[in-house]
């Protein structure tokens, strides 16, 4: 958390570019509705929300990263459907079951135990909901990346493309 506190001026010159091309890919791969309630784990700050703020009814960044939820909140000004929220993704300040799509995005590497952040992801999600979380090639090989999010969810597709440095996968809950 400390070294997104001290680099979160720098995280979108680092970063976004990369961060882009993913969500983009992501978004191409769901139907989003007016009506979804969604969340994005590990918003960092905030790439997601100009591509999804007029696509949904209400859009929640969760972050544990007070600095980077201060560059967040300079990219929600007018945005009256973007909420932040500090917290750690394996307590999520939520009831069960109230999101129609999850996102976290380049987020289980920086994770200590990603089975509990994949299970609280689960418990805030919907039955049906659309989950699409990434893995950085980095820390995981498709295998071992398929293995930790199938303990939890079901793998409904997953992509290894050349271009970017994650895996991307979406997800249904097993009910």
């Amino acid at each position: 958390m400390n070294h997104y506190d001290t680099t979160a001026y720098l995280y979108d010159l680092q970063y976004s570019e990369e961060q882009k091309l993913k969500i983009k890919f992501s978004l191409n791969n769901l139907n989003l509705k007016l009506e979804f309630f969604l969340l994005d784990v590990g918003c960092g700050t905030g790439l997601l929300f100009d591509y999804v703020s007029e696509s949904v009814n209400v859009v929640v960044g969760v972050d544990i990263s007070r600095g980077i939820l201060g560059k967040a909140k300079e990219k929600i000004k007018g945005k009256k459907n973007v909420f932040l929220v500090q917290a750690d993704a394996d307590y999520l300040p939520f009831q069960d079951g109230i999101f129609d799509a999850v996102f976290a995005i380049t987020l289980l590497q920086n994770i200590p135990s990603p089975i509990k952040t994949l299970k609280e992801i689960s418990r805030v999600a919907k039955n049906h909901a659309a989950i699409i979380i990434t893995g950085l090639k980095k820390k995981f090989n498709p295998k071992n990346f398929e293995q930790l999010l199938s303990t939890i969810f079901l793998l409904e597709r997953f992509w290894d493309r050349r271009e970017l440095n994650d895996y991307i996968a979406l997800l249904s809950k097993r009910f």
